[in-house]
This record gives C-alpha cells, structure tokens and sequence, in this order.
C-alpha cells in the first residue's frame, strides 16, 4: 500500500503546540514510554503539570529511577483506568499507543480519556498509517494493519457516542533514522513492552529490507503518520 505524500515535521512537539493549548495545561501522557515528550512538555511547551500513564512495568520501573523532573509524575496504569478524578486534564496525548490498547477495551479508554478531561479539553491522538518503507520493514514480523484499523474505527465511534468530537485530522511524514541493524534491533525489537517473534527466517527477511535502505549515513525513512485531534463538550 502507498500512502498520500505528505509534509515532513521532524519534531511532532512543534505540530502540537501549533494545535494544542499547550502552555498553563495539565496533560496526560498515555503510552509515555520513557517519557523524552512529557519532559519536554514541561520545558519547552509550558505545561503546568504532565501525569505520564505507562502499563509496561519494566518501562515504568526505569521512568521512576531516572532524575526527577519538577511538575511530571509517574503512574502505571491503563487507558481505560486512569486513577485520576473527573476533569482533571486539559489535554490528554497518545502517541503511537492508542493501537496497542487491546481491541476490546479501546471504547472504553477513549470514554476514560473523555472522563478525565476538563469540559472542552483537546485529546491529540498520533498514530503510524499501515504504509511506506518503513512499514513493509516491520510488517514482516510486527503486523499492525488490524490493530491501527481498530484505533481508528475506535475514534470513529467515540464521536458517534458524542463522548469526544471530531476537531481536525493532520497527515504528514515522520522521519526516523538508525545507523545499522544493531541499532534497529536495539530500537524496536528489543523492547520490553511487546513480545516479538523472528523465528522461522523472519530475522534474515527483515535484515534485506533493512539494509535495502542502508547507505553510509545509515538507513532513513519518512514514516507516514495521522494524528486527530478531538475535543471534550463543554457541558
């Protein structure tokens, strides 16, 4: 499959300070892995305070052991059960990590995210399109056209319900960058949040499809991306 040609954002932080009320806001980091964004927030955006969601345990482990940083706070818990009172956010993000909440309880974690927001808070969901270079590397032993379906179908019934409106969608190309194959492997093989399986020549099958993208400055590839933006009632 090919995906639209879209404008490259190299830093996905200034597209969302360009969409979101970003500065005085409290956020929900959803997915915030190891957290490199919600810092980020803080520093550069003016967040006022960012809770930074996590289910992987070992990631959560090593967030908690890091350096603390004044105004982000940690806790390990699911979309769908965000252990914090009614409006408490005024924006909420998922980035790439809508579509690893299990199919079944996606309904059920945008009904939370619409909770926890204040009336007419923003939720920025960002999510990869099944397409590109990229995508035919890791589809080999990572298949996600189900799931990335299921996230946006998800978004779909959720402004149905009338839980979240519908506030914008943006396409563009998300650059990312590895300088070999150990590197790859380090990045998005060897991780502790999702059980892979290179079994069976799955391994040798995506070391040519890698390297078919390898030059002397390393493999890159522009990762073509969907981000909606949805919106709280005010009532």
């Amino acid at each position: 499959m090919s995906a639209p040609t879209c404008a490259p954002v190299a830093d996905e932080l200034e597209l969302m300070r360009e969409l979101l009320p970003l500065a005085g806001a409290r956020v929900a980091d959803i997915g915030c892995g190891a957290a490199a964004l919600s810092r980020r927030l803080l520093a550069e955006a003016g967040a006022r305070s960012v809770a930074g969601l996590e289910v992987d345990a070992g990631q959560h482990a090593r967030n908690l052991a890091a350096a603390a940083t004044p105004g982000l706070a940690f806790h390990l818990a699911p979309a769908d059960a965000i252990p914090f009172p009614d409006a408490s956010f005024e924006v909420a993000l998922m980035l790439k990590s809508l579509h690893h909440v299990p199919v079944e309880r996606m309904d059920a974690a945008l009904d939370e995210i619409a909770r926890v927001l204040a009336p007419g808070g923003w939720l920025y969901v960002s999510e990869p399109v099944f397409a590109g270079d990229f995508n035919e590397v890791m589809r080999v032993f990572h298949d996600e056209e189900r799931v990335r379906a299921a996230a946006l179908a998800a978004l779909h019934r959720a402004a149905a319900r009338g839980r979240l409106q519908p506030a914008g969608e943006r396409h563009f190309d998300a650059p990312i960058a590895f300088r070999d194959f150990e590197d790859f492997l380090d990045r998005m093989v060897r991780v502790t949040h999702t059980e892979l399986d290179l079994s069976g020549g799955k391994l040798a099958e995506v070391r040519r499809r890698f390297e078919a993208h390898l030059g002397p400055g390393g493999a890159r590839f522009e990762r073509p991306m969907r981000a909606n933006l949805m919106r709280r009632g005010t009532r």
